[in-house]
């Protein structure tokens, strides 16, 4: 898998005008999948990391709304380390791609649009299942 190909960076429009900045994101549209699920990511530092999962059915994309912060994918053989610190830029991770983020700035909200409601057992929480489970694909 070429991680820069299947976790690209994504460019949103600012449809902003004097009156301030405007970026509209539409699923189907601006990213590949309808949204079925929006969260977001607050109050982290840079001493934390999230993600440290695989999903099995759910692809992403991860957005830093404000602040800055670091997404880093693997595949299990090789990784990509995503700088997110614009509004109008966002990652795609499809399905049965690791993600870690990390490296938060103390204003950071990372906005996470999903393409599945929420099912824990389409996770994958442990590196080395996530490892044996990918080579089968």
């Amino acid at each position: 898998m070429n991680l820069k190909e299947a976790c690209p960076v994504l460019h949103f429009s600012d449809l902003g005008d004097e009156r301030g900045k405007l970026v509209v994101i539409e699923g189907g549209q601006s990213i590949p999948f309808e949204i079925k699920r929006v969260f977001y990511i607050y109050g982290s530092d840079d001493t934390v990391v999230r993600g440290q999962h695989a999903n099995r059915e759910s692809e992403f994309v991860l957005i830093n709304v404000a602040g800055e912060s670091k997404v880093r994918v693997t595949d299990g053989e090789s990784e990509e380390i995503i700088v997110l610190d614009k509004p109008m830029m966002g990652v795609y991770i499809p399905k049965m791609v690791w993600k870690d983020m990390y490296d938060f700035s103390a204003d950071s909200v990372l906005l996470v649009l999903a393409s599945t409601h929420y099912d824990g057992s389409e996770y994958i929480r442990d590196y080395d299942e996530y490892l044996t489970e990918i080579k089968k694909i």
